[in-house]
């Protein structure tokens, strides 16, 4: 799929291009560009560039300027008209043309008046290729007349009476803005009752006393001219029923009266619009502005409603207390009845206004440039609307087309001409000319016929650097005629661009909407047309964007300190980046306590307005980055001791340099608080088969922050990692991005495959199945394959599903097979398995050994010989051997309780084994087994031996009861085992002193039949330890000890005293802990303490107990902190304590002090708050005390009021003169050139109020600022058609 340029911004393919290449050379309209390349060749008819605009009003006091520029090659020449006749500015001194441009300069400066060039004026740019035209432009001078004089009587109303004060300001060019002001130059107020109509006049919907005052004046701003008109003051006076009566009576001769309304409350009347109906007409595009007015008492309310639909939300909106109803940008679908609705508590009055909207013309298709090659074909479309329809005519070459020159390539049809078989000689510039009675538009299309091969505007081999996922906009400026088609490739060999994530804009430029690294390269941009080809060849870079990956932090500091922020920048290595720090958006203080270095802002001995907002701005020459943390300074605290704990999890990781077997990732360490870091772990979650399950990756040390991983295919792969110091491991980091690795096929099989028959005629192949993470890729199954080992038949396939076994039916019994079982997946094969060897199924033995014989070797041991069984007979794996023994009878007869049968197995082929354990004198009887994996095959013949006698087992029992101050008595029970018969006991006895030293041993027999002993003449209150044992002919068992105590209290039995430690305790506070326990047992024992952290793995810290204390004080210990602790005893009968846990108390915080609560802080406040009021009291004063205005004594001085153009000097009204010809402006009283007017005496007079550059008035009409020159005038520009602006009725039509 190749890359072809398309009329519209598209992905792109390669059909249709015959078509694509018709609608360019149709419909799209393509500009000669202007380049230096294309200039010294290539001709261009004109084409009007900048021109004033239609409706052109002059300050008459400036010279006049009439723009016209244009474009062309050959560079054309320009005439005017004036009035629909040619201009000859050659015969007019004052008139030049501008070198280079059609532009007029009309001198009025010097000599000359503005009157004299007012008309309509018209431009013709003409080379040798066709005459483009401007529009009509009227030309007028801003007029700002005088008032008419007339004397205006005062002006005596009942009170609720309703009034109109007429404004009816002269007429200006522009309109006048009219507004309501005193003699003090204050804005009148206004509200619903009183209100100023969009004719100037001032209404009100009944007076009141408050009313009354003699200096209602209109003011009449004219913006061109700089100057502010000012109507004579009307006096309105207010009277209750009674004075109105008295003043009727005195002054019947001289008193106007407004009015004959009662006084009395009455519903509302409308005082404009009159009647009950009216009609607007307004010009789409432009504000509509609606108006109603009442009179009533109370005041009315006013409410507007449209007939038969809404008000557009989003454009409508109320003015003047709701009087006035504005909708902005009104198109026809806004005429119709909207209604007017006047109420007060004695009724309503309604008024409709229908409305109707107009339209000047206003383009649909305006027509578009065409550059056509001989014999091609085209169409130029002018396509305009309004209302009323607007009509459309052509020029050409600025003559209508019904006179011009005949061309045959051309035909028209209305609103279109088609072009076909075009020849150079057909290069014109068409006019389309689009009028009604509201105006008209003018647009200019040139047809420019060149036959032209392509060529490439954008300079050769230039290098675009863009950062990594931003868009990148390679270029290629072109031309050519016919228009090229262009084509993309990518790289030294010339392929063409086949991916869709590329856009080709109409101007030839490459877009890649997301750039990788992988779009690293070079680009290759071919023109074509049927003249010929070029190319040009750009480079691309795709650089890493610029991160900051370790970000300020927040701080809080003690004053005086020093703290330290840090900004670590990650950027690409091509780029070198330029940290700056910004303190609250500003440049850091030049202080030297301030330093900077590569990563780091050191702020030294911090002071309170240090506190702020700190910026950390990483720039390159392709982009930047920041990060911000604010930095807070209080006052010094003790300092506490440092917090030792796990770190913190590390965090942006980024994976890069993603391979299909690899990827490397980063990430940025945590803080190691107080503890570094000695290793990182990294784990990995597979999303794909075992979400939500972290296995272990790998581990690298705490000093690197890369690790390069080993992947797995088809894994979708997400890490974290995790940092550990020696407190311990830190919490899991946030997961990365996922990356999902290619699916591949099995690079392993299955483990341990195994083929082992469960019935004698099968074979059950089991193996150990692949998990998700090892199956590489979809579709995980398995081949199995068998054949038997010792046969020459071919091997036999199937292919399971992702289970573990499979069986094979019908096999002969235990013959051994060959077996593979190979992985395979949607991609492929895993590598071919190695064989195993399995057996099918097994059958039990068929054969027991013989020839069984029994050696006894000595008193518990008798050997076991047999011949082996033959190899078939065993039908199976040959396990072993198995012997079945019992005890039939005991030689003493004494014991004929029937034994259990016991087995021993021996392995493999053995042939005979030892059977220990027996019981001496006693009986056996044996036989033997062969087992394989089925089972035992039948039994020997059962052989029986006896075994001879032994030493006898230890006593069952052995008691001391009865001590007496003397003696002991010894009790005891016979072995439970005597194994032959009893010849006697031997009882053995020594006595112990207090530092547990033996004294002489003392032997004594005694006869077999006892069970009882008593000794005599020993030692009082001595302990003593007894070792008793049987014995029989063979020789003495085992022994049995005891130890016991002669005492007085011969009632008392004596036991054994076991040591021991209870009832351990520790009470702990913030850095130490006291223990205590209770200990039971012998004196003299030295004691220690053993403590470490509860819940770690260090070794138990040891402390001494001095003398024999139940207590010990544990100190420098970590607040807040969990401890085990347990009490032992030192030496070799040592022995401990259970473990206790305690934890110590909390660190207590510092006490602060709330300054807000402190008295010379509240007394200072006190102090600033007294001073700030008396600095208000004596401004207050100074101020009272101003002088009068400047406007207000020239009003004083002289008897005629009326208000003139202001003078610059001083920034007051002009005098009034009746000599003058009433002109707007004397030529000595014209303001400076910068059109500002100075301001001096006075600080409040009309001077100081304007609408211009330095001041405007308010939406009420107040004044703000200081008054200021009129806005300048900006020309129209654009490429040869303009809007409609309000009618000019003396232009309607440009024909």
């Amino acid at each position: 799929m190749q890359l072809k340029i398309m009329p519209k911004k598209k992905h792109l393919s390669a059909g249709g291009v015959p078509l694509i290449l018709f609608l360019c050379q149709m419909i799209s309209a393509l500009d000669v560009p202007l380049d230096p390349k294309l200039l010294h060749d290539l001709v261009q008819p004109p084409t009007i560039t900048q021109q004033s605009p239609k409706d052109y009003i002059i300050d008459p006091r400036e010279n006049i300027v009439i723009q016209c520029e244009a474009k062309g090659k050959p560079p054309p020449s320009f005439s005017w008209t004036r009035n629909g006749t040619h201009f000859d500015i050659d015969k007019d001194p004052l008139v030049t043309m501008k070198p280079g441009s059609g532009t007029l300069v009309i001198n009025i400066m010097s000599e000359g008046k503005a009157e004299t060039y007012e008309g309509v004026y018209q431009c013709t740019a003409r080379n040798e290729r066709g005459a483009a035209v401007s529009n009509n432009i009227v030309v007028r001078p801003s007029r700002s007349p005088l008032w008419t004089k007339e004397r205006l009587e005062p002006i005596v109303l009942q009170n609720g009476q309703s009034l109109v004060l007429p404004c009816r300001p002269p007429i200006g060019l522009p309109p006048a803005i009219i507004f309501w002001m005193d003699n003090s130059f204050q804005r009148l107020p206004q509200s619903e009752r009183v209100s100023q109509g969009l004719n100037g006049d001032l209404y009100f919907s009944n007076v009141l006393p408050e009313d009354t005052r003699e200096d209602y004046i209109c003011y009449a701003r004219f913006n061109h001219t700089q100057t502010i008109q000012q109507k004579q003051p009307i006096s309105l006076k207010v009277i209750s029923v009674d004075e109105l009566n008295d003043t009727i009576a005195a002054n019947l001769s001289d008193t106007e009266f407004y009015g004959a309304k009662s006084s009395k409350e009455r519903p509302p009347t409308f005082l404009t619009p009159e009647g009950n109906e009216s009609h607007k007409e307004e010009l789409r595009g432009n504000v509509l502005s609606l108006e109603c007015i009442a009179e009533g008492l109370p005041t009315p309310i006013i409410y507007w409603i449209k007939e038969d639909g809404m008000l557009p939300a989003n454009r409508t909106f109320y003015r003047n207390f709701k009087k006035t109803l504005q909708i902005t940008h009104v198109s026809e679908a806004d005429s119709g009845n909207y209604q007017c609705i006047a109420k007060n508590a004695l009724g309503a009055v309604h008024h409709t206004i229908s409305v109707t909207v107009k339209a000047a013309p206003y383009w649909i298709v305006a027509p578009q440039n065409l550059v056509l090659s001989p014999g091609e074909n085209g169409t130029l479309i002018c396509r305009a609307n309004g209302n009323p329809k607007p009509r459309i005519s052509w020029l050409t070459n600025g003559v209508p087309i019904e006179i011009a020159l005949d061309d045959p390539s051309r035909k028209i049809d209305g609103d279109t001409i088609i072009f076909s078989n075009v020849q150079e000689s057909s290069s014109a510039v068409y006019q389309c000319n689009a009028s009604n009675k509201y105006g008209y538009l003018l647009a200019n299309a040139f047809v420019n016929v060149l036959a032209e091969p392509p060529r490439i505007l954008t300079s050769a081999n230039t290098l675009y650097q863009v950062i990594a996922n931003r868009p990148a906009l390679l270029d290629c400026a072109f031309f050519g005629s016919p228009m090229p088609t262009i084509e993309w490739f990518k790289g030294t060999k010339g392929s063409a661009l086949h991916e869709d994530i590329y856009v080709l804009h109409d101007n030839g430029t490459l877009e890649i909407p997301v750039a990788q690294k992988d779009s690293t390269g070079t680009y290759t941009c071919v023109a074509r047309n049927k003249l010929g080809m070029a190319k040009n060849e750009v480079h691309l870079e795709i650089k890493d964007p610029t991160r900051i990956i370790k970000q300020p932090e927040y701080a809080v500091v003690q004053r005086g300190s020093k703290v330290s922020f840090e900004c670590r920048v990650k950027h690409d290595h091509t780029l070198i980046p330029t940290i700056m720090w910004l303190k609250d958006n500003g440049e850091l203080p030049n202080d030297e306590r301030f330093s900077t270095d590569k990563d780091h802002l050191v702020v030294s001995d911090v002071k309170d307005d240090d506190g702020g907002t700190y910026t950390c701005t990483a720039n390159t020459t392709l982009d930047s980055a920041s990060a911000s943390a604010v930095l807070r300074v209080v006052a010094p605290t003790p300092t506490p001791a440092p917090i030792y704990d796990v770190p913190n999890p590390p965090f942006d990781l980024e994976l890069t340099n993603q391979l299909d077997k690899s990827v490397q990732l980063t990430w940025t360490p945590g803080d190691d608080n107080n503890s570094p870091i000695t290793k990182f772990i990294i784990e990995y979650e597979d999303a794909m088969h075992d979400a939500g399950l972290w296995r272990h990756q790998a581990e690298v040390s705490g000093t690197q922050t890369t690790a390069q991983l080993k992947l797995s295919p088809y894994v979708n792969y997400s890490f974290r990692v995790m940092a550990e110091n020696s407190i311990g491991r830190s919490m899991p980091s946030e997961a990365s991005e996922q990356y999902l690795t290619k699916a591949a096929e099995p690079d392993q099989n299955p483990m341990a495959v195994e083929g082992l028959g469960t019935e004698p005629d099968n074979l059950v192949i089991t193996w150990k199945p692949l998990n998700g993470f090892q199956s590489n890729g979809p579709g995980l199954q398995y081949k199995v394959s068998w054949r038997q080992k010792d046969g020459d038949d071919e091997w036999t396939s199937v292919v399971v599903a992702n289970v573990s076994k499979y069986i094979v039916s019908g096999t002969p019994t235990f013959v051994p097979y060959l077996i593979k079982v190979q992985a395979l997946n949607d991609v492929g094969f895993a590598p071919e398995p190695a064989a195993v060897m399995g057996h099918s199924g097994e059958d039990l033995p068929m054969v027991a050994p013989g020839n069984v014989r029994v050696s006894v070797v000595n008193s518990t041991l008798a050997e076991v010989h047999w011949d082996p069984v033959p190899p078939k007979s065993v039908r199976g794996h040959l396990q072993g051997y198995r012997i079945y023994y019992w005890k039939t009878q005991s030689s003493s007869k004494r014991n004929r309780r029937h034994i259990e049968k016991k087995i021993l197995t021996f392995q493999g082929t053995k042939t005979h084994g030892m059977l220990p354990g027996l019981q001496p004198y006693s009986h056996y009887a044996l036989n033997v087994r062969v087992v394989n994996g089925k089972g035992e095959g039948p039994a020997s013949t059962d052989r029986g031996f006896h075994t001879p006698e032994g030493v006898p087992s230890a006593p069952s029992s052995l008691k001391i009861v009865n001590p007496t101050l003397d003696s002991l008595t010894l009790e005891w029970d016979p072995p439970s085992h005597p194994n032959g018969i009893l010849t006697e006991y031997i009882l053995q006895y020594q006595p112990i002193n207090s530092t547990h030293e033996l004294g002489p041993l003392v032997d004594l027999k005694i006869p077999a039949n006892k069970t009882r002993w008593t000794l005599k003449n020993l030692n009082f209150s001595t302990r003593y330890k007894f070792y008793f044992y049987a014995q029989t002919s063979v020789g003495p068992g085992s022994q049995i000890t005891e130890e016991a105590i002669t005492t007085v209290d011969e009632g008392k039995k004596v036991r054994a005293v076991n040591p021991r430690i209870s009832n351990l305790t520790a009470t702990a506070a913030e850095t130490y802990a006291n223990i205590t326990w209770e200990y039971e047992g012998p004196g003299h024992v030295t004691f220690y303490v053993e403590y470490g952290v509860a819940g770690s793995k260090e070794e138990w810290r040891k402390e001494i107990v001095n003398g024999s204390r139940s207590f010990f004080g544990l100190k420098g210990l970590m607040p807040g902190t969990a401890y085990k602790v347990r009490v032992g005893a030192e030496g070799d009968s040592g022995f401990v304590s259970s473990e206790d846990v305690f934890e110590t108390g909390p660190a207590m915080a510092s006490r602060q002090v709330d300054i807000a609560t402190q008295g010379w802080f509240i007394g200072l406040m006190c102090a600033v708050a007294l001073l700030i009021l008396i600095l208000l009291i004596v401004c207050f004063i100074r101020r009272n005390k101003g002088g009068k205005y400047p406007v207000k004594e020239k009003e004083d001085a002289h008897a005629d009021p009326e208000i003139q153009p202001m003078k610059e000097d001083d920034g007051t009204f002009g005098e009034y003169s009746d000599a003058e010809d009433h002109k707007p402006l004397k030529k000595g009283s014209r303001t400076p050139s910068d059109r500002t007017v100075k301001k001096e005496d006075s600080d409040d007079s009309l001077v100081d109020y304007g609408e211009g550059v330095n001041g405007q008035f308010n939406e009420d009409g107040s004044f703000i600022g200081q008054y200021s020159g009129k806005k300048e005038k900006e020309p129209a520009e654009g490429n040869e058609s303009s809007e409609a602006p309000s009618p000019v009725n003396a232009m309607n039509s440009f024909v």
